[in-house]
């Protein structure tokens, strides 16, 4: 049996791992946004091979509480990862806060180190309303691809965190110029901290619209599709 500190473990350096990667590709790599997208798609097909079965890689808030709320886990074991994310997400962010700040000339802009954000002077300014709209429905139809890739009925299981990874590359592909896409509240959270002004004064979106979409989906998916899986 898989102990209570090997899935803390898991989810932290999961989350540690797609800040760092996800985010790093946009401050570092200067890859564009299609090369971002991957990136971020591609850190959550690796740590799902790498930790799924551990801890079922969820290395996002969002996803845990949706996951309760669909039945297929308990709130205090919820608390445990979204605890273990945060703290990696932060890690993540200042890994790469450290990286980012001692090249020359760096210098910590509004939204610095990929955080998410909206309105003027960000990315294609789109409103608080586009932002929370785009953030509720992809986190829809993010969690709707991993209530379906992970459920026990589905016979195609094992490429779970390809299904996964790439519904991710594609959110990032549609939605990033509006938000930077968050879908994931730790992964906003992060480098928030370190950004502080507008990106932290934002952050409150990028935990409330994920959370409810996520949650939607969650009885969505089990009104439509199945009923709730016994917990573990």
């Amino acid at each position: 049996m898989i102990s209570k500190t090997s899935k803390f473990v898991a989810e932290l350096l999961g989350t540690m791992v797609l800040v760092l990667m996800g985010c790093g590709s946009a401050v570092i790599a200067g890859v564009g946004l299609l090369g971002i997208s991957f990136a971020f798609g591609l850190s959550v097909v690796a740590m799902a091979y790498a930790i799924g079965h551990i801890s079922g890689c969820h290395i996002n808030p969002a996803i845990s509480i949706a996951m309760v709320a669909a039945g297929r886990m308990k709130i205090g074991e919820a608390v445990r990862y979204i605890i273990a994310q945060i703290i990696g997400a932060i890690i993540g962010a200042g890994i790469l806060y450290v990286i980012f700040t001692n090249h020359p000339g760096a210098v910590m802009g509004p939204w610095a180190l990929g955080s998410n954000g909206w309105g003027t002077g960000y990315l294609d300014a789109y409103n608080t309303t586009a932002a929370f709209v785009a953030e509720f429905i992809f986190t829809f139809i993010f969690l709707m691809v991993i209530l379906g890739s992970t459920s026990t009925k589905n016979i195609n299981g094992g490429f779970a965190g390809l299904a996964i990874g790439f519904s991710l590359v594609l959110i990032h592909i549609v939605g990033i110029k509006v938000t930077g896409v968050s879908v994931n509240p730790a992964r906003s959270i992060g480098p928030a901290i370190f950004a502080q002004g507008e990106a932290l004064s934002q952050l409150w979106l990028f935990i409330v619209a994920p959370v409810l979409g996520g949650i939607t989906a969650a009885f969505t998916y089990n009104l439509l599709m199945e009923t709730p899986e016994q917990a573990k």
